[in-house]
């Protein structure tokens, strides 16, 4: 089967990108090559900025594939070009979209791919689900479109959780090693989901060529369900420390830094429990195996045999230091 990654060296993609080398898949990456540690052995690249239509068709030439995965469209009008890219290139093409857009607040906490799509609080979902409304009524127009909503993902590269910094994450984990607070929002006992990426890629690449999938949408994330403390505490036991928590409500760290407000408030600060029956039923060997308190190590040993990722983003460290302090005072005040 020869398939095409768009993206291909992210945290989700990544470990789609081994397992579908390792089942033996003819693998195409397309994008601006600026990430080859993340590229697995035998798959091929395209290079070509995305975001280029011209380019990108030109890099693309004659390559028709069985399969598509596009992980990096945000935007309805970055979906609207894929889907002209795209057509009559493809058999199957599946769109990363996210589990934020399902409605926030949440009327109830087990979600189902028939929960509605509704998030009044951030952008990047919001985008998301116009994209997904692209995607449908090209679907409607015979286009081969199948929808598939991670929810948090982490990578052993990319320690991703609720409140860290995105551009350099051994940030957080040096935070834990140095002694300092932690800040957890709310009460942390939320419950939340995350996912290794070598687990999601499970799902994802089992439902390559599978043609029942065209017009679905799953979403693809472990059954494992854990409070936000569960996870911080998880970390710091790969440590070797313990975690020094300070539990922070959304609406105070929102006010203090609106992009917070956001991704919070649409998505994280709720609790959720995900059914993975649909992907299951489509995809029956999919099972996530990788516990968190396990794949934790997992990050943490990678950077050990990776000192040179070790880089902290002394801005966003400041930036949590001002906030603890701020809550502090306010607390001591009342």
């Amino acid at each position: 089967m020869k398939v095409l990654f768009v993206g291909g060296t992210g945290i989700i993609s990544s470990g789609a990108a081994a397992l579908a080398v390792e089942k033996g898949y003819q693998l195409w990456l397309l994008n601006r090559g600026t990430r080859l540690e993340h590229i697995p052995d035998g798959a091929k690249s395209l290079i070509a900025d995305y975001r280029n239509e011209e380019e990108t068709t030109q890099a693309l030439g004659d390559h028709r594939f069985d399969a598509v995965i596009d992980f990096i469209t945000y935007v309805p009008e970055q979906m609207e070009q894929a889907i002209r890219i795209f057509s009559g290139r493809t058999e199957q093409y599946i769109f990363i979209s996210s589990a934020s857009a399902y409605e926030k607040p949440l009327k109830h906490y087990l979600l189902t791919e028939e929960t509605p799509l509704y998030n009044d609080y951030w952008p990047y979902a919001n985008n998301k689900i116009l994209c997904e409304k692209k995607l449908r009524q090209a679907i409607e127009a015979g286009f081969p479109g199948v929808i598939v909503r991670p929810s948090l993902t982490y990578s052993d590269f990319n320690m991703l959780t609720a409140l860290n910094s995105r551009k350099h994450p051994y940030t957080l984990l040096d935070r834990m090693l140095k002694g300092k607070k932690i800040v957890v929002h709310g009460d942390g006992l939320s419950l939340w989901v995350i996912t290794h990426t070598s687990d999601f890629a499970k799902g994802i690449v089992g439902l390559l060529g599978n043609p029942a999938s065209i017009g679905e949408a799953f979403h693809i994330t472990s059954d494992e369900v854990l409070t936000w403390d569960e996870i911080y505490r998880a970390i710091g036991r790969a440590l070797g420390v313990e975690a020094k928590l300070v539990h922070i409500a959304s609406d105070f760290i929102g006010a203090y830094n609106p992009i917070y407000r956001a991704s919070l408030l649409g998505d994280h600060a709720n609790s959720v429990v995900f059914d993975n029956s649909k992907i299951k039923r489509f995809v029956p060997d999919f099972h996530c195996t990788l516990p968190f308190a396990e794949g934790a190590k997992q990050c943490v040993a990678w950077f050990d045999v990776h000192p040179e990722k070790k880089t902290i983003e002394h801005e966003w460290n400041n930036e949590m230091d001002q906030l603890i302090d701020l809550y502090e005072e306010r607390l001591n005040f009342c």
